[in-house]
């Protein structure tokens, strides 16, 4: 067999979808342009890691359950007040607090784009390679409660170690009851020091009560999240009150009774 047709085969068992596709067309362009043996390589070698690249955070995207549309690109600054801006860039592209196992708060009434913040935090950490999970705080606790009630809650726990980021939305949420109080505290604990959190609430921390069984609990839980963390405080009026008046607002047209007939048609 000739080396030009082991080419395929071998890179076909090297699981080197890309080079597979582009190494015959890639070399008739190194042909014709005169490139060197080298050029050639490098070329092939950094289309098949931008191909792994995007798989992988095609990938990522599809395991992080991120709300569909959040960026800061759609994220309203001047509706809301008490952000830094620069502040939110820093955290969105700036991945070393994720590296030291750091938290992010964001605190503020309902409506003014906490989930919003927090998803696309996590969307850009994901393009830089970082694995995100993101999910109500409810659903997320009573997932782990049926762990427990399965003796499999170290095993789950141990399952969200695979995200270096986890996104748990509207805290306040959380019935307090005893169930749903340990398991959230059993996660923030295991969290401490080996994985970050963005955490959403529309309750300021003295409210957090409400939330644990105890004062002793709130104040552990809070002591951990706040460790090395960063609050953030979102003031302004709610995105979805002021798009309802801005509906009502929109000017509309009246349809005949024909028109409404051919319409139909």
């Amino acid at each position: 067999m000739r080396d030009i047709e082991k080419i395929p085969i071998l890179l076909k068992e090297l699981h080197m979808k890309e080079m597979q596709n582009l190494w015959e067309p890639l070399s008739k362009q190194a042909i014709d342009e005169n490139w060197s043996h080298v050029r050639y390589l490098a070329c092939l070698c950094e289309n098949e890691m931008n191909h792994r690249y995007q798989k992988r955070i095609a990938l990522y995207i599809k395991q992080a359950q991120l709300p569909h549309g959040k960026s800061l690109a759609t994220y309203k600054f001047d509706d809301v007040q008490g952000l830094n801006k620069a502040k939110i860039q820093d955290l969105a592209e700036d991945t070393q607090w994720v590296k030291e196992h750091s938290n992010v708060l964001i605190f503020g009434p309902s409506g003014v784009g906490k989930t919003h913040l927090a998803s696309a935090i996590g969307l850009s950490l994901i393009e830089k390679g970082h694995r995100v999970l993101f999910s109500s705080t409810t659903l997320l606790v009573q997932k782990l409660q049926l762990a427990r009630k399965e003796l499999q809650l170290p095993q789950a726990l141990a399952k969200l170690d695979h995200y270096q980021l986890l996104i748990l939305d509207d805290i306040g949420y959380v019935r307090k009851d005893d169930t749903e109080t340990h398991v959230l505290f059993e996660l923030i604990a295991h969290r401490y020091e080996t994985g970050s959190m963005i955490i959403t609430s529309n309750q300021a921390f003295s409210e957090w009560g409400e939330i644990f069984a105890n004062s002793a609990m709130t104040v552990a839980a809070i002591d951990r999240l706040v460790h090395r963390g960063t609050i953030l405080e979102v003031v302004g009026k709610s995105y979805r009150k002021v798009r309802h008046v801005e509906d009502a607002q929109l000017p509309t047209e009246k349809v005949t009774l024909a028109e409404s007939e051919n319409l139909g048609e």
